[in-house]
């Protein structure tokens, strides 16, 4: 049988194994490999919670999906086209998620009696047919490919058994058209100086390429062209190296060296394991025993003029609690990362969630306010952490910088920035007293409320820090209840003149409309999909993210009210909900699932589409009424119960029915009928009238006991919707 080539716009792929099956090292080459392609990407790899989890366990499946496109792209996909299952506890897992009638590749060596009971199989789906009216099932023997593969090397059975996720590596660059080159360098430069275990791992490649090449299996090969893309030099990047960058391009803008003082605590760690190998650069890395050790080294390193960083997650920020109270209060300079990971306490250290929100706000005692930004992508990190670090020189304030598991593991193309375009951070020590020969340490910048910077030493610039209120300009230890108020003012004044810093709010669509889409930290990716496919069914939506939560833009909440719906996803219960609804007084709505897994761009799309307390004028979404690809393109396969309003009468809407696809005159149409209850419409109304109404069944050249706005079948879009029926004066159809 012959191959074919087809052309697509995008592709889904998961790798699944067990968490010592390679799949995070095999996603993470098809990865650069696609990035060398010239493809953009977005990638979501997927940890254990429970890294030594028994083998062949469901909670010890470890996943990585890519997603890659000629087109510009904002999420890793919801849902795969391929998936490789490596054994039957990834299948297990992950079968859910894999699109209808989309391809599993499967290992089938792995699918042993033991493995089958262990995943909680009863019989084996690769010989009962479960999958077959469901997926394309490519089962292959990868463990016999490699081991027949590798029979003339020199090494255990073992170590070749483990080359079976380049196997399946190579059967998917052959689908996709990808290079092997790349990865072979990769192979010689990591594994230097063992010769045997290179040859191995691009002998399973080569001979997973070969085998898809050669057998009747795969019959069509996918191609995805390159993405256009702004012009610049890429990288691939994930987003806890994009945050290092972050802080060491900070670090070269301001002329001060690195200074982290932190806990390694997953999914935090690798910031400290990079910036760790950065002592070239004048990074200070001290890995300290706990959380508090972390934060309070750092405080001390602000206070010597270091521009100092901590790193942690959630449940350091609660251990790093009061610490951050002193560092408010002494307003030095400090940059707190807060990588979120599902909680509450240990949690989920491996998944997502955007679950420490109303602790980066409020989570100190006292009023301690600090501002607050929020990374938007793996490589937006990069200039989060910049920004972070700028503020916090310039306005002597402790900063904290949220992201999240899933924008510190995820990757995307990134194009290098030009250094010289970076806003600058200059940093003005004090060098001599400023008050009549006196030296004042909480003396503010009229502009920014800051108050000046000394190195601990400086001749004549002697001062005290400390955790008791300080009197206003002196620094000395105060009990006054008007300082203390004054005081408490100004440290909320100065984090309020932020606001300066931030720029005027993009709008993704229009400046008003039916629905407002609006997103924080990692959400992004999928608010920003799902309002691009909306507004291409016809809706009148718009999307707007947010990165400064402490403080808000201002000119936020004038936006936010110029829409008749607000709709906030969270991957929490509600947190920036309630703080937009508090602020703002709208009546916002929230999407919110803690699963410790993004919120996908089809999830918002379906939310808007079943209404689910979200409604939005409809009006333009049936532009044609006479073809049958405009209709089937909003209405085919789709729940619309509630789809119209009804003229003049609260809480009523139209039922939606699409009918029987029929042929007319040689043209395809679909039938659809938009109607309600009579006794719905009469609802509410003077009782003898409704009685009268419904006596009459026939009135108003109303057939039957149900109310229209149109239908196909009737051949008309006019129904039979009455003028009387009207409650308001000047009330009109929609």
């Amino acid at each position: 049988m012959g191959k074919t080539f087809k052309t697509i716009d995008e592709a889904v792929i998961r790798f699944a194994g067990d968490s010592g099956d390679g799949m995070q090292l095999t996603g993470g080459r098809f990865t650069d490999t696609t990035a060398i392609v010239g493809n953009d990407l977005s990638t979501l790899p997927d940890f254990p919670a429970e890294i030594r989890a028994p083998a062949g366990s469901l909670a010890g499946v470890s996943a990585f999906q890519i997603k890659f496109s000629s087109k510009d792209i904002h999420t890793p996909g919801d849902k795969p086209d391929v998936l490789v299952a490596m054994n039957p506890a990834a299948l297990k897992v992950h079968q859910k998620e894999l699109i209808p009638g989309g391809t599993m590749i499967v290992n089938l060596d792995a699918f042993t009696k033991k493995n089958l009971a262990f995943a909680g199989y009863d019989s084996n789906p690769m010989e009962d047919g479960s999958l077959d009216d469901y997926f394309t099932v490519i089962p292959i023997e990868m463990n016999k490919m490699v081991t027949a593969a590798c029979a003339d090397l020199d090494l255990s059975p073992k170590l070749v058994g483990r080359t079976k996720n380049f196997f399946a590596l190579g059967v998917l660059f052959y689908m996709y058209d990808r290079p092997m080159e790349a990865t072979e360098l990769w192979l010689k430069k990591k594994f230097a100086g063992k010769d045997a275990i290179i040859k191995a791992n691009s002998i399973a490649m080569k001979t997973g390429y070969n085998y898809a090449h050669t057998t009747e299996l795969f019959t069509t090969r996918f191609k995805v062209e390159k993405a256009s893309l702004p012009p610049g030099k890429y990288r691939n990047i994930n987003g806890n190296y994009a945050t290092s960058l972050g802080l060491l391009a900070a670090s070269e803008k301001s002329k001060l060296n690195i200074f982290l003082g932190s806990y390694p605590i997953t999914p935090a760690s690798d910031i400290l394991h990079t910036l760790s190998s950065w002592k070239h650069f004048g990074v200070q890395t001290f890995q300290a025993e706990d959380e508090i050790a972390g934060v309070t080294s750092a405080i001390g390193a602000a206070y010597t003029g270091s521009l100092s960083v901590t790193t942690t997650s959630g449940p350091g920020i609660a251990l790093k609690g009061e610490a951050l109270g002193l560092a408010i209060i002494t307003e030095l300079p400090l940059v707190v990362i807060n990588v979120q990971r599902g909680g509450p306490s240990t949690g989920l250290p491996t998944k997502t969630e955007q679950s420490d929100l109303n602790q980066a706000l409020y989570g100190r005692n006292g009023e301690a306010p600090m501002p607050v930004i929020a990374a938007a992508t793996p490589g937006d990190c990069f200039y989060a952490a910049y920004e972070a670090c700028r503020i916090a020189v310039k306005y002597m304030t402790p900063v904290m910088l949220l992201t999240d598991g899933y924008l510190a593991n995820g990757s995307e193309p990134w194009m290098i920035p030009n250094m010289d375009e970076l806003e600058p951070i200059d940093v003005k020590f004090a060098k001599k007293p400023n008050a009549d020969g006196d030296y004042l340490p909480y003396l503010r910048d009229k502009k920014t409320l800051s108050r000046p910077w000394a190195i601990p030493g400086t001749k004549g610039l002697e001062h005290r820090v400390g955790g008791i209120e300080k009197a206003e300009n002196t620094g000395h230890v105060s009990y006054d209840p008007e300082n203390h108020h004054r005081m408490t003012l100004l440290r909320q004044e100065k984090v309020d003149k932020v606001q300066n810093e931030i720029a005027p709010t993009e709008v993704y669509g229009e400046k008003s409309g039916d629905l407002l889409i609006l997103s924080w930290g990692g959400t992004f990716g999928a608010s920003r999909s799902a309002a691009e496919t909306l507004q291409e069914e016809g809706f009148k939506v718009s999307h707007i993210h947010v990165r400064w939560i402490s403080p808000l833009p201002k000119d936020l909440g004038k936006l936010v009210k110029s829409y008749a719906n607000v709709l906030v996803p969270e991957i929490n219960l509600g947190q920036f909900l309630r703080l937009i609804r508090a602020e703002y007084l709208v009546d916002a709505k929230g999407l919110n699932l803690v699963r410790g897994r993004p919120i996908g761009a089809a999830t918002i799309v379906e939310k808007v589409n079943k209404g689910g307390g979200v409604i939005i004028d409809v009006e333009k979404r049936v532009t044609d009424t006479i073809g049958f690809e405009p209709v089937l393109k909003y209405f085919k396969d789709r729940n619309y119960k509630t789809m119209f309003k009804v003229p003049g009468v609260e809480n009523t809407e139209f039922e939606l029915e699409v009918g029987e696809v029929e042929k007319v005159q040689g043209l395809i149409v679909p039938t659809f009928r938009a109607r309600t209850p009579k006794k719905n419409i009469l609802k509410g109304m003077n009782e003898s009238l409704v009685k009268q109404e419904l006596e009459v069944i026939e009135s108003d050249q109303i057939k039957g006991e149900y109310v229209s706005v149109g239908s196909l079948d009737e051949v008309t879009t006019g129904g039979n919707w009455p003028p009387s029926y009207d409650k308001r004066d000047g009330a009109k159809e929609e």
